[in-house]
């Protein structure tokens, strides 16, 4: 397992996502979840017993995210799956701009398997289509 720097991206696996979270240094992760919203926890709690993956993010990248981390406004801004995710929280911090691509990859694979299902009545249709709106959405 990679050592997390602060400032640095971290991530499990929640299911059939991929959970994340922002590392701030001394074992402690800002992530976003559905109960508690933002807030800060243990690197412990954060795997939750699973592998947690590092990004390493260059030097002026860490140190942006860092300085837009408000510790007194964490647990303040809620969770929202279309609007606030851990991935909105992550790129807000790192970019400024609040996205999430797993959530975009996950509702063009839907769109598209609906789509394919409601033409063809054909569940490998729908399945083909699925794994082709994900993979189209995550090219842009």
């Amino acid at each position: 397992m990679a050592r997390a720097r602060p400032g640095d991206i971290v991530s499990r696996r929640k299911w059939l996502v991929m959970h994340k979270g922002i590392s701030l240094g001394d074992g402690r992760v800002l992530h976003n979840t559905p109960f508690r919203g933002e807030h800060i926890c243990s690197e412990a709690e954060f795997r939750a017993g699973r592998r947690m993956y590092v990004n390493h993010l260059d030097g002026e990248l860490r140190q942006r995210a860092l300085r837009r981390v408000d510790h007194t406004h964490t647990g303040n801004r809620g969770y929202h799956l279309l609007r606030n995710n851990c991935e909105h929280t992550v790129s807000r911090l790192t970019t400024g701009e609040a996205s999430s691509p797993q959530l975009k990859s996950w509702v063009w694979g839907a769109g598209f398997a609906a789509a394919a299902f409601a033409v063809t009545r054909h569940p490998a249709a729908a399945a083909a289509a699925y794994a082709a709106g994900r993979k189209l959405a995550n090219r842009k």
